[in-house]
């Protein structure tokens, strides 16, 4: 008898461990799924729901709207943050999720603006905020639950499935976008097939509520309730306290930051990038995105796992360094390899935009009111921006009129019809393409660029959880963990693409949106390497 229960003890230790970390990453993964879905429809969404401006404006109000889900996260870390550190790990992401569904199966079923009119971005933008901030209280709910299950040596592995979630959750949404996309037909999925994915969210939302309640409360959670040493003000004891406040801060910027622009770039702004820049056809970039997660997802639990015998802060620092190092080559690349007809003709005619600065204005008309066709300077870059054409800028003119220059083509900005017939025939004849040729996409190339870009990915964000739980005490760690992390993911992380277009739009250089990444994550490696401590060996239990 006794050895019989000598031997059962860490089999049933070992069972209930593996039900904590599949219940909890099963029901993460379909909260990333709801909140991803946004981000793969940005295109069809601009024109559902922003349809009442122009193209280049709408697509990035639709980044907006989706940006704006991220800058509620830190909100929502806070509300449901200190109701974690009060209540309880396991009620708090409950709420959370039903949130997120119920918001989720909502824009599946919101009218779009041919319908009825401003109200319909209006609404969506409610329903990205409700999304934000249960996303707020789910992330640093889930992370902490599985941590103080973990055994010693292995948080890091055990917190890397639930980094996988994301990942996981934005590939399930691929599929899912993928299916649709096939079964419906190109036509009608732009049309009202996008709301099928949305809709399945609700038979979604009902396994994860499923999945989570079968889950006990975390013990460490159960062992301060006992002893009576729950904060009863969590977020002034985190927040306001110098000896919390400022491992909060070097969290934020010697970590969080830099690993939420990695994330946000490798996965996010690649998709973008191929689908608004180079011009691939929205179901053919979704496929790619979709083999380089699948190829890069197991890295997540690598990551982990090598965190818990080397450490965490040099995997995720490394990370930070070499996205620095590699962005800007990876995406000229990823142009050559994507729509070599592009590349070809920025290298053989390169677009140049001869034009008096002060009279050129930034190209993005938050009302769509602007027609941009006061001076010869707009006039020439709304028509680029329009095509989607990469340009450079120069200060002076030609005889006093602003012109584009298309290779050895110079096309002067007369009217505005006559200008943008002369410059279509321009770039046809300098073999500007229309759009990414399908027969041309050096597949394997592109997976195998999007596959560094997502490995990147797992180097910052597989270590990352384990990490933050370890940085603060138990009594105030769903709260301290999660605002840094959201601060980060959601705003330097969930900004990033429409920062990027907005500075790409601004200047006409497809390339220029990556210094925003680049610079966040150098910012993240040199506090990370003066403030930032190795936490792998510490006790969580306290």
């Amino acid at each position: 008898m006794t050895d019989g229960a000598v031997v059962a003890l860490p089999l049933e230790r070992t069972q209930s461990e593996r039900k904590v970390i599949l219940a909890s990453s099963l029901g993460t993964i379909f909260e990333w799924y709801d909140f991803y879905l946004y981000g793969l429809l940005a295109t069809i969404i601009s024109a559902q729901f922003f349809s009442g401006v122009n193209e280049t404006t709408g697509f990035i109000f639709a980044l907006a709207a989706f940006a704006a889900g991220f800058a509620v996260r830190p909100f929502g870390a806070l509300v449901f943050g200190r109701v974690g550190d009060i209540v309880g790990r396991k009620y708090t992401f409950l709420v959370t999720m039903g949130l997120m569904g119920l918001s989720t199966f909502l824009v599946g079923v919101l009218p779009s603006y041919a319908s009825i009119g401003v109200a319909a971005p209006v609404l969506l933008v409610a329903l990205r905020l409700v999304q934000g901030l249960a996303l707020g209280g789910e992330y640093g709910g889930a992370a902490t639950y599985v941590a103080e299950h973990a055994p010693e040596g292995k948080r890091g592995l055990f917190t890397s499935f639930i980094q996988t979630t994301a990942t996981l959750g934005l590939f399930a949404a691929l599929l899912v976008v993928i299916a649709t996309r096939f079964l419906v037909g190109e036509a009608a999925f732009a049309d009202w097939g996008w709301r099928i994915p949305f809709l399945i969210s609700v038979i979604l939302l009902g396994v994860s509520l499923w999945i989570r309640l079968q889950l006990e409360e975390s013990p460490v959670f159960r062992q301060m309730k006992a002893e009576g040493k729950t904060s009863k003000a969590p977020l002034t004891e985190a927040f306001a306290r110098w000896a919390n406040l400022k491992w909060v801060l070097v969290a934020l910027l010697g970590a969080v930051a830099g690993q939420a622009v990695v994330w946000y770039t490798g996965q996010f702004y690649a998709l973008f990038f191929l689908e608004k820049t180079l011009k691939v056809d929205g179901a053919t970039a979704n496929i790619l995105i979709a083999l380089a997660l699948a190829l890069g997802t197991p890295f997540f639990i690598f990551f982990g796992w090598l965190s818990d015998r080397i450490g965490r802060k040099p995997i995720i620092l490394a990370g930070c360094a070499l996205a620095a190092l590699t962005y800007f080559p990876a995406f000229h690349m990823l142009t050559a390899a994507a729509n070599p007809a592009l590349a070809a003709a920025q290298a053989r005619a390169p677009v140049v935009v001869f034009a008096d600065a002060d009279s050129c204005s930034f190209q993005f008309d938050p009302i769509g009111r602007t027609a941009f066709d006061r001076t010869g300077c707009d006039i020439a870059k709304s028509a680029l921006a329009k095509a989607g054409i990469p340009y450079a800028n120069a200060d002076g003119t030609y005889d006093d009129r602003a012109v584009v220059r298309v290779g050895e083509r110079v096309v002067p900005v007369a009217g505005k019809a006559s200008f943008d017939a002369a410059l279509s025939r321009s770039l046809a004849a300098a073999g500007y393409p229309a759009k990414a040729d399908p027969a041309a996409i050096d597949k394997p190339r592109v997976v195998a660029i999007l596959f560094w870009l997502v490995l990147l990915v797992t180097m910052v964000y597989g270590p990352i959880a384990a990490l933050l739980v370890e940085l603060f005490p138990s009594r105030i760690r769903y709260s301290a963990m999660s605002l840094p992390y959201h601060i980060g993911n959601g705003w330097f992380g969930g900004f990033l693409p429409t920062t990027a277009f907005a500075m790409v739009a601004a200047t006409g250089n497809i390339y220029y949106g990556l210094w925003y990444p680049v610079a966040v994550a150098l910012l993240t490696l040199v506090v990370g390497l003066l403030f930032l401590p190795e936490t792998f060996r510490r006790a969580i239990h306290h």
